[in-house]
């Protein structure tokens, strides 16, 4: 894919998230959350020119610190966002003003790494960019379903309708 089409895709994502974000929004038990952070991801790793071949280990070190900001920025995104339940037992989420703020700092550090890397003579195309961005989104994705209680572990859970049988006092 041309670097003008994956620019297009990480600003087309990044455009209906921050949109989609500040709508209230229903989380439901769909366990696809995960597919718009393994395309990204997919999209990243077959880019031969995701890392500089002057400079790869300042390169991988970059990306890396990207995907920690990610993860960090998928953390707060999803503690920041209200959730909660309709009275016909919906979950619904939206962003707040803590999200945004959340998203800022984010969009900052992110364009202090990419200084850093102008500064070192780190050629970083849009495909660098997108392992941070899925890592954001997966985080954020499976934080608020979880919140939303709509993965529940199919181990060790006791079924709501279960009670445990009750020794009379001897």
């Amino acid at each position: 894919m041309s670097g003008l089409a994956n620019v297009l895709v990480v600003c087309a994502v990044i455009a209906l998230v921050i949109v989609r974000q500040f709508k209230a929004q229903q989380i439901t038990a769909d366990r696809r959350w995960w597919v718009i952070p393994a395309v990204l991801v997919f999209l990243a790793v077959r880019e031969p020119d995701v890392l500089d071949p002057h400079h790869q280990t300042v390169s991988i070190a970059l990306i890396g610190v990207e995907v920690l900001v990610g993860l960090a920025i998928g953390v707060g995104w999803a503690r920041t966002t209200h959730v909660w339940t309709a009275p016909d037992g919906a979950v619904w989420g939206r962003g707040t003003k803590g999200t945004a703020i959340v998203w800022g700092v984010g969009i900052a550090v992110r364009l202090g790494l990419f200084g850093i890397g102008a500064l070192l003579g780190v050629r970083q195309g849009s495909a660098a960019l997108m392992p941070a961005l899925a890592a954001t989104l997966l985080v954020r994705g499976g934080l608020l379903a979880q919140r939303a209680g709509v993965l529940r572990p199919a181990y060790g859970v006791a079924d709501a309708a279960y009670e445990p049988m009750r020794k009379d006092p001897v």
